[in-house]
């Protein structure tokens, strides 16, 4: 079975001397759960695998129920560890208080269990991290599928990543497109929306939420501000409204809005943002055009490609620690500004012909960055970039 990179990074984890809490945070359907079993089938001890997912209402007594079985396992297979996963721990209202309270109880009577942790909710994750673990986590953020992995396991082509994006659930169905749109749209972005969303965070204006997403995917690579959004979605909420929802979005790994690229931070903070997409899969299941004839459009297939570049930047940029902006001056544009330690790198992509080399030009002038890179036929071919671990730029 094909193991993501990530798989390695858990694995040692778990199997280090230290004792930390390993925190398996992610969108849906990326894999979190097939992850962390890879892991437990692989330890040289024994573990114990158990999810809040599928429960209408599960209390924190769940969490207490679980780890007592751990326990109980442990004594029976005296190892020198024991594995504990408990799975959409988000689920559990108040459940970092729960964890603490079995951790630290462990801790003390010096038993050998160890916990990973996974959710599928950012926010409600690190919230709970931030309230009650503080010195007790390691937190591992898991992206969608990269092309190099789509590729690897399923043998996608550039440009069936590109359209179908990288959701490894959907990869068998992709020769039956409507199947396969119907997939996405039910099980990716309607679940994700009411489970991760609309029930576990208060929303007072659940259909602005929905609007925007579908804004968001239709836009994706534009820059807008909140004013011009809030007009074209007629909605009754105010820019901060927006804003938040957005922000939801972002923490459940389906859209995001970029911030314009600055030295001065309250600027950076307070621009119109870029909306970009998780995965090109959320654009493409949406839209009336299928895979043979988007490949005839050129206007329509390069804004899908500089999306699946920003999604290629956007979900690296979570396990490897670098910010990622755009940049605007008047008329002149640089796609993607990617950072880390004081390092500044500018992208601009490009699947066609012609390329907006002014831009580049204004930012190198004005930031002097450490490199400029061009994506596309006069520069690093975008199928090419796609196999590229962002990291190696640094």
């Amino acid at each position: 079975m094909f193991q993501r990179p990530l798989f390695q990074v858990v694995r040692k984890r778990i199997i280090e001397p230290r004792r930390f809490i390993q925190v398996v945070s992610g969108p849906r359907q990326v894999g979190k759960t097939t992850l962390v079993n890879q892991v437990l089938f692989s330890l040289p001890f024994p573990g114990h695998y158990s999810s809040a997912d599928g429960f209408i209402t599960v209390g924190t007594n769940w969490i207490q129920e679980q780890w007592e079985v751990a326990r109980v396992k442990q004594r029976q297979h005296p190892s020198a560890d024991f594995l504990l996963i408990l799975d959409e721990i988000q689920k559990i209202e108040n459940w970092s208080e729960a964890v603490k309270k079995e951790w630290d109880a462990d801790s003390l009577q010096q038993l050998p269990i160890k916990v990973i942790l996974s959710g599928s909710s950012r926010l409600l994750i690190q919230e709970g991290l931030s309230e009650s673990l503080t010195g007790r986590f390691e937190l591992i953020s898991m992206g969608h599928w990269s092309y190099a992995e789509m590729k690897a396991a399923f043998g996608l082509t550039p440009a069936q990543y590109v359209w179908f994006g990288g959701y490894p659930g959907s990869a068998g169905i992709i020769d039956q497109e409507e199947r396969w749109k119907q997939y996405i749209s039910d099980s990716i972005i309607e679940t994700t929306i009411s489970k991760d969303i609309l029930m576990l965070t208060r929303i007072e204006k659940p259909a602005l939420l929905r609007r925007l997403f579908e804004f968001g995917c239709a836009y994706s690579g534009q820059i807008l501000s909140f004013t011009k959004m809030l007009g074209q979605l007629a909605g009754s909420g105010n820019t901060t409204t927006l804003s938040h929802y957005l922000d939801l979005l972002n923490q459940a790994g389906l859209l995001t809005g970029l911030e314009k690229y600055s030295a001065n931070q309250i600027r950076q903070r307070s621009s119109s943002p870029k909306l970009l997409i998780y995965n090109t899969a959320l654009i493409s299941s949406q839209h009336q055009e299928s895979f043979s004839s988007i490949l005839q459009r050129p206007d329509l297939w390069g804004r899908l490609v500089e999306s699946a570049v920003g999604a290629h930047l956007l979900n690296h940029s979570l396990s490897e620690g670098f910010s990622i902006h755009y940049w605007l001056d008047h008329h002149n544009e640089v796609d993607y500004v990617i950072r880390k330690k004081g390092i500044v790198i500018g992208l601009e992509v490009s699947s066609g012909e012609s390329h907006k080399r002014s831009g580049m030009k204004a930012f190198q002038e004005k930031y002097h960055p450490s490199r400029v890179l061009m994506v596309g036929k006069s520069g690093i071919p975008w199928e090419e970039f796609l196999l590229i671990n962002p990291r190696e730029l640094f």
